[in-house]
């Protein structure tokens, strides 16, 4: 159920019946690009539809800053047709005006500089579920 086709996006996935946020997180970046990768801290929850407004297009979001792990190669699933890495400060002049990542990059380099070394490895460590 592809509403994105022909357009940007991150990693997206649906929690597996009993998966926990973060093992969701780690498998659908591991099916989508082929790598493993550190959660960083959460940067946004959001709801939204998928689709026309109705409650089988209804989700809500996690979104994370994510590292990817030393040593590691993307290769796209067969999801996608390719990729591209665009530093943040390039992002505008890239996706279309409004697109839904802008903000959240926004939020994401905001979180970056200002939570503590303490937070950070916290999030890092002992991830972001309780």
């Amino acid at each position: 159920k592809d509403f994105g086709a022909g357009g940007w996006e991150c990693p997206t996935g649906r929690l597996d019946q009993g998966e926990g946020f973060t093992d969701a997180l780690h498998r659908e970046v591991r099916e989508e690009l082929g790598v493993g990768i550190q959660l960083e801290f959460p940067i946004s929850a959001t709801h939204f539809y998928r689709g026309a407004p109705s409650a089988e297009n209804e989700l809500v979001g996690l979104i994370f800053c994510c590292s990817i792990l030393p040593n590691q190669t993307i290769v796209v699933s067969a999801e996608h047709d390719v990729w591209q890495w665009v530093p943040a400060d390039e992002l505008a002049a890239f996706l279309p005006a409004g697109h839904w990542l802008l903000p959240v990059v926004a939020r994401a380099r905001f979180l970056q500089g200002a939570l503590s070394t303490a937070v950070r490895v916290m999030y890092r460590t002992e991830g972001f579920e309780l």
